[in-house]
């Protein structure tokens, strides 16, 4: 059984659409202030390791909770240079990377961690309000697509269980104009696009304004401490420090016994040049809302603010050996796939060529949304396994560490999904992508009306199903 994505694409084509494109993030080619090197001995009260979102929301919430704290963050590289600066730019209000995710393993919470999941939004949006960031936030809501008729069937169901207004074949292509599309779920107030290179600097701006040092090729190498004070050795720099957040995501922890809880999937992404008004009109996408598809091996793409689609997913791929590594981000076979998709998709855009192609790491782990842990006599909080859906959920999670910290309970540091940590991975081991078996049966599944096969099913029995 085929899928619509199978139809075949004039090979041609693909190559004339990719041949001008830049390899690197698009949205790196913002303009971004120089840090300086962290140096000598250096003080604080606490030490932030990781200049993605996670870190740079712990070190703003820290200085907004103790303005007279002495904060330092420290970046092995250059500030929102990996998946912060890589993703799609969608802020999505889910906490447990989706409702069904969320409610098959904490089905006696899922209500408070909606919940909770729609104040962090709505925190972040009155965060970039109040602080003046320039991200490009737009609060566009999301639309699940359907493209195989059971898919529909998926879509009419969340409907149906209050999760978003279901569009039948003639609203959803009226409101996205693609042959593609069976049926769309539209989440008006669940989702907003941001541009991440952007968000990334404004918030580092804002820590710096708040008192934070920012420091940038600072590389944590290795943490020492019992009984007083951590010393942390990084680079030409000792730095001393009462507590520290471990803002690490894909990259190997500090904390070694956390190392074989995450493994790092490969995620590709296109982006077009600016489409003109004209074939912007082809497409219709007035509301300018995130789109996703609903297969197992799914695309996600959305419009910036010049109207430039980018275009991402599909293929996540595990490289053998948990190891990150910028050889394997220029992957021509995806790039072409990706390309042979979108003109599935979108074929009245069959003039658009591609500016920009690149790729990132995502942290994921045995329950594919984030965890959390303590080290050092609770001295020491760490989180990882975004999983991809980090835009937002690092806010929370940033607010998780420092309770986690502060030794008093709260709210968040009461849920299950902060005081339970999940099963590492086997130690051959990668989770939904640790071998071409999976992703083999994930393809399988999707030519096959979403009938998962008895390795996926076996998968979903221990807690370690998943889609791409």
């Amino acid at each position: 059984m085929e899928t619509v994505f199978d139809a075949h694409v004039d090979p041609g084509l693909v190559e004339r659409s990719l041949a001008a494109s830049t390899f690197g993030s698009m949205w790196l080619d913002t303009g971004r202030p120089e840090y300086p090197r962290a140096t000598g001995s250096i003080d604080c009260d606490l030490l932030v390791v990781g200049g993605g979102y996670t870190g740079l929301w712990t070190a703003l919430h820290a200085a907004q909770r103790n303005p007279e704290g002495r904060i330092v963050l420290i970046e092995a590289n250059r500030i929102g240079w990996a998946a912060s600066g890589r993703n799609g730019g969608f802020v999505d209000a889910s906490l447990t990377h989706g409702l069904e995710n969320g409610k098959a393993r904490w089905p006696n919470e899922i209500d408070i961690l909606e919940a909770m999941g729609r104040e962090n939004l709505d925190g972040m949006q009155a965060d970039i309000e109040a602080l003046g960031l320039d991200a490009e936030w737009q609060r566009t809501g999301m639309l699940s697509v359907a493209t195989e008729p059971h898919q529909v069937d998926w879509l009419a169901d969340a409907a149906a269980h209050g999760n978003g207004q279901l569009l039948g074949l003639r609203e959803v292509r009226e409101d996205v104009h693609s042959p593609t599309y069976l049926a769309g779920l539209h989440q008006p107030d669940t989702c907003a696009i941001v541009h991440p290179g952007k968000l990334a600097v404004e918030l580092a701006r804002a820590c710096t304004e708040a008192g934070v040092r920012v420091y940038e090729h600072t590389n944590a190498a290795r943490l020492d401490g019992a009984g007083g004070a951590l010393r942390m050795h990084a680079g030409a720099a000792r730095i001393t420090c009462g507590n520290v957040v471990l803002a690490t995501n894909v990259f190997p922890s500090l904390v070694r016994r956390n190392r074989l809880h995450t493994v790092p999937v490969y995620d590709y992404v296109l982006a077009t040049e600016p489409l003109t008004d004209a074939q912007l009109d082809r497409v219709g996408w007035r509301r300018r809302q995130g789109i996703g598809d609903s297969a197992n091996q799914f695309h996600y793409y959305r419009l910036t603010m010049d109207n430039r689609i980018v275009w991402g997913g599909y293929d996540a791929v595990y490289h053998f050996g948990r190891k990150v590594d910028d050889r394997y981000e220029d992957r021509t076979a995806t790039y072409r796939r990706l390309a042979a998709h979108f003109f599935i998709t979108f074929p009245a855009l069959d003039d658009v060529r591609f500016t920009h192609r690149w790729a990132g790491a995502i942290d994921t782990n045995t329950r594919f949304c984030a965890h959390w842990g303590l080290a050092r006599d609770g001295r020491i909080a760490y989180v990882n396994g975004f999983t991809g859906l980090g835009t937002g959920a690092a806010r929370f999670a940033a607010d998780v560490c420092l309770d986690l910290l502060d030794r008093k309970p709260t709210a968040r540091t009461q849920l299950e999904m902060v005081r339970r940590r999940p099963l590492p991975f086997p130690a051959r081991a990668a989770g939904q992508h640790r071998h071409p078996g999976d992703r083999w049966s994930l393809d399988r599944a999707d030519h096959a009306a979403g009938r998962r096969n008895i390795l996926l099913r076996s998968l979903d029995a221990l807690g370690l199903g998943f889609d791409s």
